[in-house]
Parts: C-alpha cells; sequence; structure tokens
C-alpha cells in the first residue's frame, strides 16, 4: 500500500485548491474524483449557469443600450458554447495535466477504511496519508412531493439536468425561490419559456433584506415570470408529454418540466467515517477554525455546510493548504459575498438590517435608487435600474452589511465586502474618491445618507 503526504477526495473547486498548492510544495499528493475533476461548479453549476445566462443578458442590455437594436438568440450557438465550457463532460485533459504534476489520481467512490494513519479506498485499491481532505460536495435536494419520484429526468429537473439541456422547453415550473431557482428561471425566462416560480416562503431570496426581495419580485414579473410565494408544491402528475402540479393553494398548473432549487445536502456521510469515530452533523462534517475535522482530517466546501459558494471553498482550500504546509490559518467567514446572477445581478454582503438588529447592534440604513442619483446608469442604459442599499453600526461607525441591485452588481459589491471585512470606519469610505461615472459611486450617497 502506498503511503501519501496528502489524499483529496473531491476535485471540485475546494479540492483543486489544496491539490495545486500540495503538488507546487512537492507533497506527495493522491486525488479522488468519482465523477468529474472540476465538480459540480464546474460542469453542473457555476459555470454553465454564467453562460447560459449571457446570451439573453446581452440581448436585454443590447435592447436597453442607445443607438442598437434587439438582437436574436441562437439556441444552438449558445448550447454549443456552453457545451465547450463544460468539455463535453470530459476530463481527460485534467486528469492528465494532474498526473503530468506527479499525482495519483484515482477514479471512483472513495471510502475511508482505517485512521492512525488515514486509510482510503477505491475499490480494490488502497492508499494512505498523513492527511485526508475531504471534499465531497453536495447534492440536490429533492422535496418530497407525492408523485415526483414517478416523474423522470426528463420532466424533473434538478440543477444538472437545467444546465445540461438540449432544448429549451416552452413552459417550466421552478420550485423554490433561491439563488438557484432565480438564475434558472432568469434564464428559462429569457430564452421565451413560461415560467412560474413557487416559493414556499413569503418572498423570493427571504434570507435577504426584504426591499431587495421586492425589487426582484417585480423585476421577475415585469418579465412575464409569475411569481408564487407562500405556496407549495404538494403534487405533481404526468399529463399527456408535460406535467400537472397541484399547489397548497389549490391552483393547478400545467408545465412541460419541473425545475428543483430547494437547496443542497452535503455529501459527507458516504465515506464510512461514522464507522470510525467521526462525528457528522448529517451529511456534514463539521470543522474548526482550521477547517478541520479530527488530527490530520480536514474539509472544505460544502461538506462542511459553511457558507455553501464556491468561493468559499476555494478560500477553505487555502486555509487547509496553509495548515497543512505549516502556516497555522484561521477560517473567518466576515464578509462573504452572496451574489445572483440574474438581470439585472443581485448582490448582498453582510447581515441584512432585521439580523444586526437582533444581535443588538445600533443600525441605521440607507438606500439609494442609483437612478435618481448617478449618472452611469443613464450611460449604460435608456431605461436604467440600479439600487444600493447599506447597513451600518451607529455605535461602532462602521458598515454591517449591504445589498445592490443593478447591471454589474456582483463586481461592485465588493467595495462594501471589503469595508465590512476589514472594519473600515464609515468617515474614511466618505473620504474616498471613486471614479467618475461608476456604479460604485453610489456608495458616496448612501453613505452621507447614514445617521453616523
Amino acid at each position: 500500500m502506498e503511503h501519501l503526504d496528502v489524499i483529496v477526495i473531491g476535485m471540485g473547486p475546494g479540492g483543486e485548491v489544496v491539490a495545486g498548492k500540495m503538488l507546487a510544495a512537492g507533497r506527495r499528493v493522491a486525488l479522488i474524483e468519482r465523477e468529474l475533476i472540476g465538480g459540480e461548479c464546474g460542469y453542473w453549476a457555476c459555470i454553465p449557469t454564467k453562460v447560459l445566462l449571457r446570451g439573453p443578458e446581452a440581448r436585454q442590455e443590447a435592447a436597453d443600450a442607445p443607438g442598437t437594436t434587439r438582437p436574436d438568440l441562437d439556441w444552438p450557438d449558445l448550447r454549443a458554447h456552453r457545451d465547450r465550457m463544460i468539455r463535453d463532460l470530459d476530463d481527460s485533459a485534467q486528469v492528465e495535466g494532474y498526473r503530468e504534476q506527479g499525482a495519483r489520481v484515482l477514479r471512483g467512490a472513495a471510502r475511508v477504511v482505517g485512521r492512525d494513519p488515514w486509510r482510503v479506498a477505491v475499490g480494490q485499491t488502497e492508499v494512505s496519508a498523513d492527511h485526508v481532505v475531504v471534499a465531497t460536495g453536495s447534492s440536490a435536494v429533492r422535496p418530497p412531493v407525492d408523485g415526483l419520484e414517478d416523474l423522470g429526468p426528463g420532466l424533473v429537473w434538478t440543477n444538472r439536468e437545467a444546465t445540461t439541456l438540449t432544448e429549451v422547453p416552452a413552459s417550466a415550473l421552478v420550485i423554490g425561490g433561491s439563488a438557484v431557482g432565480i438564475e434558472l428561471s432568469g434564464f428559462l425566462a429569457g430564452m421565451g419559456t413560461r415560467v412560474s416560480i413557487v416559493q414556499r416562503g413569503p418572498r423570493l431570496l427571504d434570507r435577504e433584506d426584504p426591499r431587495l426581495c421586492a425589487l426582484v419580485t417585480e423585476r421577475f414579473e415585469a418579465a412575464g415570470v409569475e411569481v408564487r410565494t407562500d405556496a407549495q408544491v404538494e403534487k405533481v402528475e404526468r399529463r399527456g408529454e408535460g406535467v400537472l402540479a397541484t399547489l397548497s393553494d389549490g391552483a393547478r398548473v400545467r408545465t412541460d418540466v419541473v425545475v428543483l432549487a430547494t437547496g443542497r445536502r452535503p455529501r459527507g456521510d458516504e465515506l464510512g467515517l461514522g464507522e470510525l469515530g467521526v462525528e457528522l452533523d448529517g451529511g456534514a462534517l463539521p470543522v474548526d477554525q482550521h477547517c478541520r475535522v479530527a488530527p490530520g482530517l480536514w474539509a472544505v466546501g460544502d461538506v462542511t455546510a459553511r457558507s455553501m459558494f464556491t468561493h468559499v471553498a476555494k478560500y477553505q482550500g487555502r486555509v487547509v493548504a496553509d495548515n497543512i504546509l505549516g502556516t497555522r490559518s484561521r477560517a473567518d467567514y466576515t464578509a462573504v459575498p452572496r451574489v445572483v446572477f440574474s438581470f439585472p445581478e443581485i448582490a448582498a454582503v453582510g447581515l441584512t438590517e432585521d439580523q444586526a438588529r437582533e444581535q443588538g447592534l445600533d443600525v441605521t440604513t440607507a438606500e439609494v435608487d442609483l437612478t435618481q442619483a448617478l449618472a452611469r446608469p443613464w450611460t449604460y442604459a435608456t431605461d436604467p435600474v440600479g439600487h444600493l442599499g447599506l447597513v451600518a453600526d451607529r455605535g461602532q461607525g462602521v458598515l454591517v452589511g449591504a445589498w445592490a441591485f443593478g447591471p454589474l452588481a456582483a463586481e461592485w459589491i465588493h467595495t462594501a465586502a471589503l469595508a465590512i471585512r476589514m472594519g473600515l470606519p464609515v468617515a474614511a469610505l466618505r473620504d474616498s474618491i471613486p471614479q467618475f461615472p461608476t456604479f460604485n459611486e453610489g456608495y458616496q450617497v448612501a453613505l452621507e445618507e447614514l445617521q453616523i
């Protein structure tokens, strides 16, 4: 049995960060992947959704830009570019690349079969290592809807079927008003699909500021998307070539496909760790501030159930790599950006107003309609949109939260993210000099409105 320095189980973004740093440091590394190197994000989530969204987004941008006409959408061309970006679901180049760097690449489902030292089996092959990093990600949750399991993947889509679709459906019923539900609804509606989105809670994106949620709903309804809140899908059944869904309010919706956007579940309970005395929290692996599960056992990404975003997985990968290589590093989840790549983009960071008040902070807030305060929205579009909200702690004189709704909000939310993470005083932010004309100027207007 070969003994290595590090075994990485799961080669999504977090696992790849660890693997890359270990190999660069000259460590002996084994990489285990049961599906594709690149993980959920690269093939069935982040990358394909952003590719698919770009065509409808660019079409709308062109329609709103002065001196242009609304272009046509070319679905075969968009689909072909999507396929190129997900490498036609082929990771052979990545496998070869890691092998050329000296890694041992094992394909198949891993099982941890021993500790002191950690031993991992893949089929009939067993390897051991001083360190094992678990990066097995998460899987889509299937809600308890009567009749759902009787319908096949042609009628019920998770993110995987939705992001690898070959034909655009005429109608879709999206269950869940999460980021995934918003993005997939936006893409399908932009391609001409008749979309209904059903959200169990009182509003879409219900963990965000209510004002931001209202703006999202208004935009969807203006685009013809039917939004049903405080409702659930109770039953689905096949009708002809499609599906008939019955909702909790008694309404019935006919649809070509049902799209599930009801959250994700960590996959840490598939490795046999519980049999070795490792404590799990459902499917999640609880980690300490160093992303350590137990001596020599680490976890990164969705499997930790800590801010389940790709950028957090990559960050945790850096933390783990530092610790394994001898630099004591702690994970700090302050000011993790949260972005929905809709049109326009939705972004948030830090606390909402309600969360800040629940923590007992002396809260002051500001909201700015950027179309009323700035030139940039009008140089960008003839019918512009843009809003920025700030949440501050009056006692400390610092920002604790922010949200944005507008073009490229994913880019300019990072001004707030950096300010919150570093605890920059509002006075210092007011004294900055933003480029003119930019959306980022909105911070100056909103900062002046804060009662600090």
